[in-house]
């Protein structure tokens, strides 16, 4: 599976898919960034006139690069491609996250997941992200649930 079919799985679209580009993939973790476009929704009415990113958002745009992306690498590994193969979805069970710098407009963040574990249908990682000076901007740990059709 390649990072784009991977990014073309996620249940996700605009204005709420928070994933640019997989830089990395493997049973380990994942790598992925995203650039906040100046346009986003939730910009106009964030502090007004002085914009940035809720920090629920960088939440979930750890969890979506982090968490979803490496689940459906993990769990497309593990099951057959065959057409009886079932369908899943991805619940957020859990997030503990520090916030630790702003992120504004045009910025892009890189996104580093590292595995905990993944079984029994559950996914745990250690996620961190920073801007592009390399600095920390957010950092935590998020686990979430497969769901079977």
């Amino acid at each position: 599976m390649n990072k784009e079919d991977i990014i073309a799985q996620l249940p996700y679209s605009k204005p709420f898919l928070f994933v640019d580009l997989l830089e990395k993939v493997s049973e380990n973790g994942v790598i992925g960034s995203y650039t906040f476009r100046n346009d986003e929704m939730f910009y106009s009415g964030h502090f007004k006139d002085f914009p940035i990113t809720p920090g629920v958002i960088l939440t979930e745009c750890m969890a979506q690069i982090g968490l979803v992306c490496l689940g459906i690498f993990l769990q497309n590994n593990l099951i057959s491609n065959t057409e009886n193969s079932p369908s899943f979805h991805f619940a957020l069970a859990s997030s503990e996250v520090e916030f630790f710098k702003p992120v504004y407009p045009k910025e892009k963040v890189l996104v580093t997941s590292e595995l905990v574990y993944f079984r029994f249908q559950k996914l745990k990682c250690n996620v961190k992200m920073e801007n592009s000076k390399g600095q920390l901007v957010c950092k935590g740990v998020l686990s979430g649930m497969i769901l079977k059709e």
